[in-house]
């Protein structure tokens, strides 16, 4: 009882679903992938196993239409599942049983499939597809929600909302099954889950940032971080910790003043940074200039 899309990235190669049902932890049900090998959603009245059972089909070198035409052929109660699988390649495969509750049905695109049952209407999973093929311009994941956005925009599920989640993978095979995420986020339980799943993909997108610079100040690259920084901090200002890595890259460029001032508002807002910061300079784990330590907690 959800509404999804699966698709294969042209540019990147990357793969994903991204979900939103009146379930609780649909993540945990609907979507699978991996990478270098292809991406499922399995939905409606829910057989799991064909997330792991068609990787694994695919994986061992069946198309996206063999794996759902072999998934289908051994179960009893296929006329009640809805599946849609796309591979490696971008072949794509979806499947509405016949019983499948209304509004239901699926839609497919060159490497997507767009695909919902218990609709409002029948035609969620069409402004979905219509959604995906405009918006090219965008990264793929926030493709995939806005895919999502245009589903709730056109009425979305009948029963309401709960739960949404997106997973993509990476085009490159990796050794074990569990490598090669690329985004893997989760909204449990929410009363707007699509758009809390927004505002965690910009949280994720702000971290990647971070990450960087993380890497970037402990190498010494101090202007390369700062940039990181306030690109990660641009897309979650609303978050402290930001603020003061941001402002300690900065004492180490020609904007040793701005990072002083950003670094006092962090520690006006929450002395716990203060701590931090002593034991940074305790330990030296990134080298300060002892004259701006002493502006600093002054």
């Amino acid at each position: 009882m959800t509404y999804s899309i699966v698709a294969r990235d042209e540019k990147t190669g990357e793969m994903g679903v991204a979900v939103q049902s009146h379930y609780f932890s649909v993540g945990s049900v609907v979507p699978w992938a991996r990478a270098g090998v292809g991406a499922v959603a399995t939905q409606a009245m829910v057989e799991p196993r064909y997330g792991p059972l068609g990787l694994g089909l695919m994986a061992a070198g069946m198309t996206a239409q063999e794996a759902l035409r072999a998934l289908l052929s051994v179960d009893p109660k296929a006329d009640v599942r809805q599946v849609a699988i796309v591979d490696s390649r971008g072949n794509v495969a979806a499947y509405t049983g016949k019983r499948c509750i209304p509004y239901a049905g699926h839609v497919t695109g060159r490497g997507v499939s767009c695909q919902g049952n218990i609709m409002k209407n029948g035609n969620v999973w069409k402004e979905m597809m219509k959604s995906y093929e405009r918006n090219t311009s965008m990264p793929f994941p926030e493709r995939l929600v806005a895919a999502l956005e245009a589903a709730e925009a056109a009425g979305g599920d009948a029963r309401g909302k709960q739960s949404a989640a997106i997973l993509v993978v990476s085009s490159e095979k990796f050794l074990t099954e569990w490598e090669g995420k690329v985004i893997e986020l989760r909204v449990e339980d929410h009363p707007e889950p699509v758009e809390e799943l927004k505002r965690l993909l910009r949280y994720q997108r702000g971290y990647e940032w971070v990450s960087k610079g993380d890497d970037l100040l402990t190498s010494g690259r101090y202007e390369e971080a700062k940039e990181a920084y306030q690109r990660g901090l641009e897309l979650v200002p609303e978050v402290l910790e930001l603020k003061y890595w941001t402002g300690l890259s900065l004492l180490n460029t020609d904007q040793s003043a701005s990072g002083l001032k950003m670094l006092k508002e962090v520690f006006r807002a929450d002395r716990a940074w203060v701590s931090i910061t002593k034991g940074i300079i305790k330990k030296r784990s990134i080298p300060i200039d002892p004259a701006l330590v002493k502006k600093l907690f002054t």
